[in-house]
């Protein structure tokens, strides 16, 4: 099939996007528009209180000054998932802080006026009395003894602990191993930067006591849920949410934030609509963070190699609040510990850890990123303790395919899997053999050249149920409506492609509906790689469907036995015969009523998706400077079934260069002393360029899954996964190799590497 699954069709998107006609949130106007902005704190903890509201209010143009009294009716920003088998205690997270603030940029009032600038000015007008408290960054000093306490009421700053795994065998198993290797790993905090910034506009009709709200999302119906129940407390049918055209999202703009209550608010209060977008650098104020984990973990292995046991404690920070899905993304990650290696017993601890900082959701790959760093480069460090090659320790360790499904030690099921086998195949492109010459070349021209490998494994694909209605239009084109999000995936022409599988439609006889609660009736939005593995396979169950109904009214036309009809080009003809009747035909009949060209279903994922790979990095650090460059990159993954290899490179690409930037520059730093957020903005927080991308050689080694009917694994995180270790790795093989240095946390700057590089020069020289 020309446009079918597994063709790279060319994006149908992107044309109105390349000439400059998208429709983002910042894009729409609508009449009397106010301008809203959010009053936030400069301390990291603190009590306050707001005497100056009515001098602000009093300012030209000032529409509305909101504090948290005038809130206070509104509930808090909920936390909407817990750790499984834990008594979750969640402090409250209000829409405006009313009497103390918890990290900086904590928002205090709202603002609405004629203009902008009119709205900074009532801000400034605001007379706040601040009255600083102790405040503590940093997660591992958070759980000291005596820390200054984020809440008043979690002792120890604790916010949860949660175990995995036999301990008791562990540690018998750690007894008796032949040797024992411990590494301990930072995975330093990280800001999620998307082209456009979260905005949002907030709009009430009187009349009908309505709200709607245009925003920027990975999913309207949640949101909508959320602060229609939870925080405006009214039914979700007075609300209506839309999303426009989004540029990126990474997992932080699933959740649901204050600014969209005030917003809608704002909006009721004065009567008119009312609109904020953020700044770059309110983004990284009030925006949730990722990763942030430290991490100490042991291997215990036999005489021969072979992995025995792995003890796992890692402290994860949640910053001052927790976000919407906070808790779970440590608890996730824990559980892919083991990766892909035949590991009998683990003991994996996760402590959960309160700061006065932003809050700390889930960030492309939530959770599988932080497990898969800490196993590989575990896996690494044990090779060189033994001297042993990094592949031979892996191949001699990893899952064997006759082993599938197999249940690793924190209870996950792998259904299908062939490790060795792409990683063998990313070797043989990388020419492995042939790096050792090519560090010797370096070598003479004062460069230190390592090579580093990761393979990786992750859960994904279990969303759901997502529900997708198709529906013939009297033009003959398919309207596809579905809850999943696109924020720059390419869903659109993702699911023409399904939709081309079965009725040979061209893209532009295609179009898909989403982002909009009025239309749509449920939806999951996108997240965990779930929207092809999910809705995918949910338009593909809804196309068979709606095949049936059309074959119906086209055998009555055709005078034809629905079993003697196909489809062809947007046609239904008898098979073998040149009489067919088209689609805009069908839909002209008159016993085509709107339930015969309609159809909707649901696909519910039985299980998660198991995509894997392997990244192999090859670098090279300049030995007077510190300065690492990427020379080469290869992936070999295994995503099941490719639906565009086109986009499915993209997504990859796009992936690995967000690992890249962790591992070589990304950082988000807080001074201790002040809790002040340090890089908060781009001249202080480094982001990747084209510059640091190599050429990335790309290809899969599929096995389809057994837990999707299409065979989908997704992998839209998975470039995220593989990326950090195989660079860090690579960067430790070229220190080790000329310095016996063992360790290097990212992000692996160049005066980080250079400090390094002049401790191993002293130590070789001791």
């Amino acid at each position: 099939m020309k446009f079918g699954v597994g063709q790279s069709v060319v994006r149908k998107e992107d044309d109105p996007l390349i000439r400059g006609h998208g429709r983002y949130v910042s894009d729409h106007a609508p009449a009397g528009l106010l301008h809203g902005l959010v009053v936030r704190s400069p301390h990291a903890h603190a009590r306050f209180k707001i005497a100056g509201a009515a001098k602000a209010r009093a300012i030209p143009g000032v529409r509305l000054v909101l504090t948290g009294a005038d809130i206070a009716d509104l509930g808090h920003m909920p936390c909407t998932v817990g750790v499984p088998g834990q008594k979750m205690i969640v402090p409250p997270y209000p829409v405006l802080a009313s009497d103390e603030v918890r990290h900086v940029g904590d928002a205090v009032a709202f603002v609405a006026a004629d203009t902008l600038d009119q709205a900074r000015d009532a801000a400034e007008a605001l007379e706040i009395e601040w009255d600083a408290l102790p405040h503590v960054v940093g997660a591992e000093a958070a759980l000291k003894k005596n820390a200054p306490l984020v809440w008043p009421d979690r002792p120890g700053n604790l916010s949860f602990e949660v175990t995995f795994g036999d301990e008791t065998k562990t540690k018998d198993v750690f007894a008796k191993a032949a040797r024992t290797v411990s590494l301990k790993i930072v995975n330093q905090r990280v800001v999620t930067n998307y082209l456009d910034t979260r905005a949002a506009i907030g709009e009430y009709d009187a009349a009908r006591d309505f709200y709607t709200i245009t925003l920027g999302s990975q999913g309207s119906h949640a949101i909508r849920d959320v602060i229609a129940k939870r925080v405006l407390k009214i039914s979700p049918d007075k609300m209506r949410v839309i999303t426009p055209d989004v540029g990126g999202g990474f997992g932080t703009k699933l959740f649901s934030y204050r600014e969209y209550a005030l917003v809608a608010v704002a909006a009721k209060k004065t009567g008119r609509a009312v609109k904020w977008v953020a700044d770059r650098t309110e983004h990284f104020l009030g925006d949730t963070q990722g990763r942030d984990n430290i991490t100490t973990a042991k291997l215990a292995l036999d005489d021969k190699g072979r992995f025995l046991g792995l003890d796992v404690g890692t402290i994860a920070d949640m910053g001052a609040y927790l976000s919407t899905y906070a808790p779970y993304i440590p608890y996730i990650g824990a559980a892919m510990l083991p990766g892909v290696y035949d590991i009998p017993v683990c003991f994996i601890r996760v402590r959960a850890a309160y700061t006065n900082t932003v809050p700390v959701d889930a960030y492309r790959g939530a959770g599988r990123p932080e497990a898969s760093y800490v196993i590989e480069r575990l896996v690494d460090a044990a090779a060189r303790d033994l001297g042993m090659e990094p592949v031979a320790l892996r191949r001699k360790n990893f899952v064997r395919p006759s082993a599938m499904p197999y249940t690793s030690a924190t209870g996950k099921i792998y259904d299908t899997g062939e490790f060795a086998g792409h990683m063998a195949r990313a070797q043989e492109v990388a020419d492995w053999d042939g790096f050792k010459k090519r560090a010797r070349d370096a070598r003479r021209h004062g460069k230190l050249r390592g090579i580093g490998v990761a393979t990786y494994i992750e859960a994904c694909g279990g969303n759901g149920p997502e529900t997708a209605t198709l529906k013939l239009e009297k033009d003959g084109a398919i309207t596809l409506l579905i809850g999943t999000q696109s924020t720059g995936q390419g869903h659109e022409t993702s699911y023409a492609q399904i939709i081309a599988d079965h009725f040979g439609l061209r893209p532009d006889q295609f179009r898909m509906v989403q982002g909009d609660t009025a239309r749509i009736a449920t939806g999951g939005g996108t997240g965990g790689s779930s929207s092809i593995p999910s809705g995918g396979v949910s338009v593909s169950m809804s196309a068979k469907k709606l095949g049936e109904k059309l074959k119906d009214i086209a055998a009555d036309a055709l005078e034809a036995s629905p079993r003697d009809l196909e489809f062809s080009e947007g046609a239904i003809k008898v098979a073998g015969t040149d009489r067919a009747i088209s689609f805009a035909d069908i839909a002209k009949r008159p016993e085509a009523t709107d339930e015969k060209l309609t159809s909707a279903d649901a696909f519910t994922p039985p299980a998660p998706t198991y995509p894997n790979g392997t990244h192999i990095a090859e670098i090279e650090i300049d030995e007077a400077t510190g300065a690492a460059g990427i020379v080469s990159y290869v992936i070999v993954d295994d995503f099941g079934v490719t639906l565009n290899p086109l986009m499915l490179a993209g997504q990859v690409h796009g992936g690995t260069a967000q690992g890249i930037g962790q591992a070589l520059m990304e950082e988000t730093v807080y001074d201790g002393d002040s809790g002040q957020l340090l890089t908060a903005s781009f001249m202080d927080y480094a982001m990747p360029r084209a510059s640091h991308m190599p050429d990335l050689a790309f290809e899969t080694r599929n096995v389809p899954c057994k837990n999707n009917p299409m065979g989908f694994k997704g992998a839209g995180e998975a470039g995220a996964i593989g990326s950090c270790p195989a660079v860090m790795n690579a960067i430790l093989d070229a220190l080790w190799r000329s310095y016996n240095i063992r360790h290097l946390d990212m992000p692996a700057t160049a005066p980080r590497i250079w400090a390094a590089i002049e401790e191993g020069k002293r130590s070789l020289r001791m």
